[in-house]
């Protein structure tokens, strides 16, 4: 129950915050909002304030805003309807739901970075059979302090510094043990592993893994921003860059892609973690929903924003025949992919037991 509740959270306030920046834009362009709804389907809680109505509906899977005249077959031309507004100002309008999960995502990161997170020491916890570390008699227990003279504080850096000397044939290690300082020349073998979007690339691997010594990692207020920055613009590139290899083939979008039920299966995992992986996946959640949401797809904001650049060139935009078509091919593709997306989910968290089930 409790992942359930937890779950439902993450996702009202992603949708929460998402459309509270179509309405802020909205507002702020003159644009009589008619409806702001959490959900869809029959509406559980509803209230009218001014000219806006907010509703809680029974399907927390997305939200709305409803403009007045925010399609051609209801703007009668008044200032206050969405299409009298200029290609800029509904651009703004569109542009700022995602743009504030984005920003969602890095006050996420920041506070992460700045509350403290948890992370592995350099203890050695384990060899792998043949590799450098044992053959060079490094032994579990040991704390592993620099790499070719380079001071290594936590286990992240110590393997991004080893996996970087793919090219070298030995390190040289200082390791404490047991008070005393040593110093221990490794062998590195080179070994091809996938990457966070699933690409081959090769590495240096000593054959270590950590002992399990957790300590609290903390930056300061400014220094927060700064990492949060990175890890927010590094999660961008690391998204296109994964959205490219499954349009071109070098990525499967089965083994690449979630829905609903796999993003309800990872916020149980987060929650066994702690609150600091959950902040975690709602940063990735966030940043993600903001950048899928940007793709030049119909029915997408991405989609919104290509046809009001197409206006802003041509001087006016599209007909209410192509709006209508395009946004039902738009549907259809979102419907298909959504179904897809399920069935993926279903296969990969249920699959085995749905097999044994029908032999």
């Amino acid at each position: 129950m409790f992942t359930i509740i937890l779950f439902l959270f993450i996702l009202s306030v992603l949708i929460i915050v998402h459309e509270f920046g179509h309405f802020i834009m909205a507002k702020k362009a003159g644009v009589r909002v008619e409806e702001f709804s959490l959900g869809f389907g029959p509406k559980l809680f509803k209230k009218k304030s001014g000219d806006t109505e907010y509703s809680v509906a029974a399907i927390p899977l997305g939200g709305f805003v409803k403009m007045a005249g925010d399609n051609a077959q209801e703007y009668s031309g008044k200032s206050d309807e969405y299409l009298s507004k200029k290609p800029g100002e509904r651009f703004n309008i569109i542009f700022f739901g995602p743009f504030l999960n984005y920003v969602l995502g890095f006050l996420c990161f920041w506070l992460i970075l700045f509350v403290g997170y948890p992370t592995l020491t350099t203890k050695v916890g384990g060899l792998i059979e043949g590799f450098g570390a044992q053959k060079a008699g490094i032994q579990v227990g040991d704390v592993i302090t620099e790499v070719d003279g380079k001071k290594v504080q936590y286990f992240e850096d110590l393997q991004k510094e080893i996996h970087a000397k793919k090219e070298a044939t030995q390190v040289d290690l200082t390791v404490v043990r047991g008070g005393r300082e040593l110093k221990l020349p490794v062998n590195i073998r080179e070994k091809n592993i996938d990457d966070p979007i699933g690409r081959k690339k090769s590495v240096g691997l000593i054959g270590i893994t950590p002992y399990d010594e957790v300590v609290i990692v903390k930056h300061g207020f400014f220094d927060s921003v700064i990492l949060g920055a990175n890890k927010t613009w590094d999660l961008t590139v690391m998204t296109y860059k994964g959205l490219w290899m499954m349009l071109t083939g070098q990525l499967s979008v089965r083994e690449s892609v979630t829905g609903p039920l796999g993003i309800f299966d990872i916020t149980s995992k987060a929650a066994r973690l702690g609150m600091i992986a959950v902040v975690h996946l709602m940063a990735v959640l966030s940043v993600s929903l903001a950048l899928f949401n940007l793709l030049p797809f119909p029915v997408l904001d991405g989609g919104h924003l290509l046809f009001l650049g197409l206006e802003k060139i041509r001087g006016r935009g599209l007909n209410l025949k192509a709006e209508k078509i395009i946004t039902q091919i738009g549907v259809s593709l979102i419907i298909t992919l959504a179904l897809f997306v399920t069935y993926n989910d279903i296969m990969r968290l249920f699959g085995e037991k749905i097999t044994k089930f029908f032999k």
